[in-house]
Formats: structure tokens, C-alpha cells, sequence
């Protein structure tokens, strides 16, 4: 490779980049939502009833996950910011691995909020984390395609995860175990094992990675050092400090965003497969638990597809407001309707939309912070924005559980979700009105209009 060509050099690393480090960061999530998600199998396939679990207080299992993750969320990712995301990273996994076997041997509704809790505690800092350590290896531009990539593990998690907790869960009475049971321990270890060959696999930045070229090294680096000069030279001492992004209007606005997009995404997560399990009564189907696994999986695959060719396109014209505004708008109107459909096959389709919608906009939401975030700054406004968001993480499964027990359906809190989403893209769109009318200093680069093309 000839040194003096710097588009080469700059295709070079990123692709190396895009094949090395973020598979692997991508399967580190890929576990990291399967563990978090995993309840959501377990519950209509015998932990409900072997616990005597009500509806509302699924909810709050599912939920209470949230509360032990937001406390320690901006400590755990300022952790990492310090210490070195290999470390952090591979330690929080190992930790929550260890926290998710336990789930094997839960007796008791106390017990299963408990553990809920402490996975929380453990989880605390992982996905603002990788989000922050992988906008440490790409310069902004290329930031959008990295970050879709590494998204499109949320989607495969249930593409893969829904059929495979089913065979799991199939294994019903081996070692004397309930199905449940031995689905827990078998999502489990994956977390501890990767999370110790994270330790070894991970580089902390460019400049260490041996995989590089020299010339790669060097390029990478230089111009990451540029941009975060740029981003320095441009802001006023204090907003570069972790106090100050935590009191960014621009930060709040992004973090309420978040939230509804969040608050679409967990009620879809934890409450399909229930969703489904109620399809029997609603219309005189029957399916085992692996035929459910697989219709759980089905609106996850074109998610998958969705997610990268809205990406592409925000990568190729810049990430807009419409990038995120449009699919939110179209799954505040789509998941209410999707329980008033006469059929299996026509609730799916809508489901399948609604979900589609939810992960196109995700991928570029999370292009936009690190543009106008340096340092400490960044850690500590990209775990604000995660930490509101997740907000909705606690209140989505808890709220629809209460609501669909209060109504004894699921349509009331598909509309309270259908209205948070809303909220997002009423934002999404606020902001893009702002920056057209020139009201830039309110405005992350991000989102800033583009100049016309010559």
C-alpha cells in the first residue's frame, strides 16, 4: 500500500476496523441484550406461573433492571473513560454474567427482583461504553456506518436468540431443571466467556492495535487529535467539563428523544413473546414454544435490514433530522394498530413495521452526541442521554404490565407507547425546524443543514 495515498490508508484502516473490532464489540452486545432480555422468554414458557408472577409484577422484574443501571450508569462509563474501555468493558461482562447464572436458581418473587437489580448494577455502563469506545477508533464522518453495523446485533439478538432460547427452553427437566431454568444458565455463560477474551482482544485506541498498519495507526490518530482540537478550540472551557454536558439543554433534548424511542423499543422486547402467547386465545391458534421463539424472531430480521439501509443513507447524506424523525413517526402510528389486526399474520406485519421503524432510527440517533461532545464531556453526556433513556427501560414493561392489568388488554398501553414515540419525533423534528432556520448555536454538527452539493 503506498503510504502517500491517504484515501487509500483511510479505506484501509476503516474497513480493517469495521471487520476486526466491531464484530466483536457487536457480539458483546449481542449478549449483553440477551441477557437483559432474557425474561421475556422465561415468562410466558413457566417462570410466571412457577413464581406466581401477575402481569404488573412482570412489569416491574423486567423493569426493575433499569433502576440498579441508571444509578451507576455516569460513574461506570466516567470508569471507563479513566481507566480504559478493555478493562471496563470486559470486566462489567464477566460481572453481569456471573450476576445472569444465578437467574438458574431464583425461588422467589423478592429473589427475582433482586437479581433483576443487581443485573442492572452489573450492566451499568456497558452500552454508552461501547458506544463511546467505538467513536474513539472512526473519525465522525465514518461514525454513522460503524455505529449501524454495530447496532445491527439488537435486532439478530432476537433474530438468533428467540429460536435458540426456545430449544433451551425445550430442554425442559434436563439436570432436573425447569425449561426456564436451564435457558437462564445457558445465556449466561457466553458473557463470562467473551467477557474474558475481551480482556485480551480489545485495544484501548488506535495506536495500540497491531492488527494496524503503521500508516493506519498514524492516520487514525492524527485525525481523531484533529477533530477533538477542533471540537476543543470551538467550545468554551467549561462545557468540556463532565458538569457542564450534564447541564446542556442540547443534551436533554437528545436525552428525552431517547426516551421515547426506548420506551418502543423494551415494550416491544419484553412483551412480544407474551403478546403472542395470547394470540391462542384472541384466535383459537396453538403453537409450541420453539413455533413462538420463531414468530418472536420474525419482525427482527427485516428490522436488521431496515436498520442498515436507513443507516447508509444517513451516512451518505449526513445524519438529518428526518433520519430519526420519519421512523419514529411512523412506529408512534404503527404499534397501537398492530392489536386491533383480525389475524396472527396481519398483527406480525404491523409488529414487523413497528419494529423496523424502531431500529431505523436508533443507529443514527447515536451518530449525533459524540460530534459535539469532548472528553470527559463525552462520557458524561453520552451516559446522561443513555441513563434518561433507560428511564423508559423501568417504565415501559412496568406501565404496560399495570395498564394491560388494570384494562385486561394490551391495546390502552400500545397507545402510551404509540404517544412516547410521538414525543420523539415531534423532537426530531422541532430540531431539523431549528436548524432551518438558522438557529445553529441550539444545533450538535450533526444536524446542522448541509450545504447544497456542487
Amino acid at each position: 500500500m503506498n503510504a502517500a495515498d491517504p484515501q487509500a490508508v483511510e479505506r484501509s484502516a476503516i474497513r480493517k476496523v469495521s471487520w476486526r473490532l466491531v464484530p466483536f464489540v457487536a457480539l458483546m452486545f449481542f449478549i449483553n441484550f440477551l441477557d437483559r432480555t432474557a425474561i421475556s422468554f422465561a415468562g410466558p414458557n413457566g417462570m410466571s406461573k412457577d413464581l406466581g408472577l401477575s402481569a404488573a409484577q412482570f412489569g416491574l422484574a423486567a423493569g426493575v433492571f433499569f433502576i440498579g443501571y441508571i444509578v451507576l450508569e455516569i460513574p461506570s462509563n466516567l470508569a471507563l473513560h479513566k481507566f480504559g474501555a478493555r478493562r471496563w468493558l470486559a470486566r462489567i461482562m464477566v460481572t453481569w454474567g456471573i450476576v445472569a447464572l444465578l437467574f438458574t436458581w431464583v425461588s422467589s418473587i423478592p429473589g427475582l427482583y433482586t437479581l433483576r437489580f443487581l443485573l442492572g448494577v452489573a450492566e451499568a455502563g456497558f452500552f454508552p461504553g461501547a458506544i463511546l469506545f467505538l467513536s474513539m477508533w472512526v473519525p465522525a464522518r465514518h461514525r454513522s456506518h460503524i455505529l449501524a453495523l454495530f447496532y445491527l446485533a439488537q435486532p439478530l439478538t432476537i433474530v438468533i436468540g428467540a429460536p435458540v432460547a426456545a430449544l433451551l427452553i425445550e430442554a425442559h427437566g434436563a439436570f432436573g431443571l425447569a425449561g426456564w431454568r436451564i435457558m437462564f444458565f445457558g445465556v449466561a455463560i457466553p458473557a463470562i466467556l467473551v467477557g474474558v477474551i475481551a480482556w485480551f482482544y480489545l485495544a484501548d485506541r488506535p495506536s495500540q492495535a497491531k492488527w494496524l498498519s503503521l500508516d493506519e495507526q498514524n492516520w487514525l490518530t492524527a485525525k481523531l487529535a484533529e477533530e477533538e482540537q477542533a471540537k476543543t478550540a470551538s467550545a468554551r472551557p467549561h462545557t468540556l467539563r463532565p458538569g457542564a454536558a450534564m447541564m446542556s439543554g442540547r443534551v436533554w433534548m437528545f436525552a428525552l428523544m431517547y426516551f421515547g424511542l426506548i420506551y418502543g423499543l423494551y415494550a416491544l422486547a419484553f412483551f412480544l413473546p407474551t403478546i403472542i402467547g395470547g394470540f391462542e386465545a384472541r384466535f383459537g391458534t396453538h403453537f409450541n414454544v420453539f413455533q413462538k421463539g420463531m414468530i418472536t424472531a420474525i419482525p427482527y430480521l427485516p428490522a436488521a435490514v431496515a436498520l442498515f439501509l436507513w443507516s447508509r443513507s444517513a451516512t451518505k447524506r449526513g445524519v438529518r433530522a428526518w433520519h430519526i424523525g420519519i421512523p419514529a413517526l411512523i412506529g408512534a402510528a404503527s404499534i397501537p394498530v398492530a392489536l386491533y389486526m383480525r389475524s396472527p399474520t396481519a398483527s406480525i406485519a404491523v409488529i414487523t413495521i413497528t419494529a423496523c421503524a424502531i431500529f431505523s432510527a436508533l443507529p443514527n440517533f447515536w451518530a449525533l452526541p459524540a460530534r459535539f461532545l469532548s472528553g470527559a464531556a463525552a462520557a458524561a453526556g453520552i451516559a446522561l442521554i443513555n441513563t434518561v433513556g433507560n428511564l423508559a427501560g423501568f417504565m415501559a414493561p412496568y406501565i404496560t404490565g399495570l395498564v394491560k392489568e388494570s384494562t385486561g388488554s394490551y391495546q390502552a398501553p400500545m397507545f402510551i407507547v404509540g404517544a412516547f414515540m410521538l414525543m420523539s419525533a415531534v423532537l426530531a423534528f422541532a430540531i431539523g425546524a431549528g436548524a432551518r432556520q438558522g438557529r445553529d448555536d441550539a444545533m450538535p454538527a450533526g444536524l446542522q443543514p448541509h450545504s447544497p452539493t456542487k
